[in-house]
């Protein structure tokens, strides 16, 4: 047995690349979560997933008491190990009845990670079910070939911007992945996935959380003098691949919403230049 995972949740995400529902917070505790994020909308005047995308939670010590929430951090030990990084965060919606969709793909083309084990814990702040577009997985897809060929196929309401979508999935096998408010999910970063348009009266929004153990390795960064960052949630890092972020002390701490920007602006930019993709995976 696991910590919050059964043994046979923990062979189902080894073998089908996905685990869920695992419930994390009440829904007092998340709607009061809910209305942080749109606190944040309304002062600057966007979406949350326009601007806190990448590492939404350096600015905002509530935002890293989620992603330390130890109900998150036990699951995803279940399947990890006792060491743990968070190396990214964005928040992704589709706002009622939303025609926004995310084509099939995987995460390992965009993450850049060596070796690609990022388990991802999905939150649903709002309900993500059949009609507001739930998260959507191919079971075993991780476990075939980890970089399959995509085409670009742009579309206005597609949340990949290059449209990068993989063809000739399997629908019938699909699994959608439905959360009340405060539930989890877990999946593989290969994992094939997508998610439809927004058909309910509500909101859709989600809270993407990327933990891998400390001796994954982001491509590209070679020397001490260029790591790349992560928050160390849980255990010891004996590797050393990345700078440890420190945790803000107060909320719109304005030091690091300009990190936050810079640091998702330089990893764009290596995308840019041909090292992994230039845009995080919206689902």
């Amino acid at each position: 047995m696991g910590k919050v995972l059964t043994d046979e949740q923990i062979e189902q995400y080894n073998r089908d690349g996905y685990v869920y529902p695992v419930r994390a917070m009440s829904e007092e505790e998340i709607s009061a979560a809910t209305n942080k994020v749109e606190t944040f909308e309304s002062e600057y005047d966007c979406e949350a997933q326009e601007r806190l995308v990448f590492k939404a939670h350096l600015p905002f010590r509530w935002l890293n008491d989620i992603v330390r929430h130890p109900r998150i951090l036990d699951a995803v030990e279940d399947v990890l190990g006792p060491n743990l990084l968070c190396w990214g965060t964005g928040f992704f919606q589709k706002n009622a009845r939303d025609p926004r969709f995310v084509s099939w793909h995987q995460d390992s083309y965009y993450y850049g990670l060596d070796p690609s084990e990022t388990c991802t814990a999905w939150l649903a702040f709002t309900p993500s079910n059949l009609e507001s577009g739930c998260v959507r997985v191919i079971p075993g897809s991780h476990r075939g070939d980890k970089n399959l060929e995509f085409v670009n196929e742009p579309h206005e309401d597609n949340l990949l911007v290059r449209g990068q979508t993989i063809k000739n999935v399997d629908l019938d096998s699909a699994v959608s992945m439905q959360l009340k408010p405060g539930e989890f999910s877990l999946h593989h970063e290969a994992i094939v996935h997508g998610s439809d348009p927004n058909n309910s009266d509500h909101r859709r929004i989600g809270l993407s959380i990327h933990y891998i153990s400390t001796d994954v390795k982001r491509v590209g960064y070679n020397k001490d003098s260029d790591k790349p960052s992560a928050s160390l949630v849980r255990g010891v890092d004996e590797h050393g691949h990345w700078e440890h972020e420190a945790q803000p002390e107060r909320d719109f701490d304005p030091d690091a919403l300009a990190m936050m920007d810079r640091m998702r602006a330089e990893f764009f930019q290596r995308g840019r230049e041909g090292e992994f993709v230039d845009k995080p995976a919206r689902t």
